[in-house]
């Protein structure tokens, strides 16, 4: 991978890692409600799941998308329902506490955000549209991909220790019943936001 390839590569992911969506306000929510190091457990599993797309990206998953548009269809449809589950859940969930919980256990959070990831439809559009435009088809595949996992790590880790360490920080505001209360209503609805643009994108593909 060429050196300027690489550099505009990386602006591109650490931009995405720094934008809120389902993946931030994931992480930003476990941070608030349980402290910034039980967050980055959904921080490594989204991790985990971006090798994934990458790896589905650079074996020709949006070749796959092309050939079979119906499939991959419903699949994005069944990751906005996901989304949107969390985010109904994310708003309307268990009031939080005057004191900070008791964290679930460590790989429960790392498969939530796992699950999260791997259902985000937006992750399709990124991974398997974007991806393949910055790898030499005609160069070893194999070093290109390793760089681009190691990048695509580091620049989402930054960003999602970002926002865990500032809901940390502002974790004493959350003593507000009222206040935790509309942040996460507000959170739900970003995550809502990034669905309804999975389906913008969804219905302008299709033409449907």
């Amino acid at each position: 991978m060429d050196v300027w390839v690489w550099l505009n590569f990386t602006l591109l992911f650490l931009a995405g890692g720094l934008t809120p969506g389902p993946a931030v306000m994931l992480v930003t929510t476990a941070s608030i409600r349980y402290g910034f190091w039980p967050s980055i457990a959904p921080a490594l599993g989204i991790c985990f799941a971006n090798l994934i797309w990458i790896t589905l990206a650079a074996s020709g998953v949006a070749v796959l998308a092309r050939a079979f548009p119906d499939a991959f269809l419903v699949l994005k449809i069944a990751g906005i329902a996901f989304i949107a589950w969390l985010a109904w859940r994310t708003a309307f969930g268990p009031p939080v506490d005057l004191l900070r919980r008791e964290p679930p256990p460590r790989s429960r959070l790392f498969m939530h955000g796992v699950g999260l990831q791997l259902a985000n439809p937006n992750a399709l559009v990124y991974f398997g549209g974007l991806l393949p435009a910055y790898l030499d088809i005609e160069g070893d595949l194999v070093p290109q991909v390793i760089i681009s996992m190691i990048t695509v790590t580091v620049c989402e880790m930054f960003g999602l220790m970002v926002y865990a360490g500032g809901a940390d920080a502002l974790a004493r505001r959350f003593r507000s019943r009222a206040f935790a209360t509309w942040f996460f209503r507000v959170a739900a609805a970003a995550m809502l936001m990034s669905a309804g643009f999975a389906v913008y994108l969804t219905w302008s593909a299709t033409g449907r």
